[in-house]
């Protein structure tokens, strides 16, 4: 009995506390609109940037539609502003070739960060899930034991209470033992009483039956009284 009473004891905090409920940071649906935010903005500045360079020969269109690009980009740092004036200065192939290069690199490694970005998000989501799981399954384990103590608990106590009345009854009084029994019995089948759909019928009529035997000790209290004082009135 006592290995289903100390776990209740010691995990009735457990019991208590509310389940966690955490989410990912960030979370899955939210990168991902993030993300499609920023394809859109720059999908709008290429776009802006292929019809300037088809529009090369009318630079009013040029210029146009670089204010357009601009809109959709971040601002630009004033050392990046001085390296490409720099470079359009010397008007190289070399640089514009080199400078393309790099611009592909850093596009691949845009793309596999935030590949990786969302593979990590969706994991994280995953094993948030697997443990809010978790901990639901060890709460109900611990609701388990709880309910299983307070059977022992009941039972203990009702075998306590019979023995005890079944003492009573042998050296003291039935009328002693009797409703001690009764008690112990009761206390025994009380986890299966509340759990048992009749509950409410159950309890109504036990008050019924205890209020009965309560009448019943006060009647035959009062009767022995009445038969003492009568038997003292006769004796001469």
């Amino acid at each position: 009995m006592i290995k289903f009473i100390l776990p209740a004891i010691f995990l009735v905090a457990c019991a208590t506390t509310p389940e966690p409920n955490p989410s990912p940071a960030p979370g899955v649906d939210e990168l991902t609109k993030v993300g499609e935010k920023i394809d859109r903005s720059e999908q709008l500045a290429a776009a802006a940037i292929t019809v300037a360079v088809e529009q090369a020969d009318k630079p009013g269109v040029v210029k146009a539609e670089g204010k357009v690009a601009l809109a959709y980009l971040v601002p630009a740092t004033e050392p990046d502003i001085a390296l490409a004036r720099q470079r359009a200065s010397t008007a190289s192939p070399e640089a514009y070739s080199k400078q393309l290069v790099e611009a592909k690199q850093m596009q691949d490694k845009i793309e596999s960060m935030w590949a990786k970005a969302e593979a990590d998000a969706i994991k994280s989501k995953t094993d948030i899930q697997a443990l809010k799981n978790r901990n639901s399954e060890l709460l109900k384990e611990v609701d388990r034991v709880k309910q299983e103590a307070s059977q022992s608990i009941w039972s203990l106590t009702g075998a306590a209470l019979v023995i005890g009345g079944g003492l009573a009854c042998a050296f003291a009084s039935v009328r002693i033992g009797i409703p001690i029994i009764a008690t112990g019995l009761l206390a025994g089948a009380v986890p299966f009483i509340i759990e048992s759909e009749f509950f409410g019928w159950i309890v109504s009529g036990t008050l019924i039956a205890v209020a009965s035997l309560a009448i019943y000790w006060f009647y035959d209290k009062v009767r022995d009284s009445v038969n003492s004082s009568n038997g003292n009135d006769k004796q001469p």
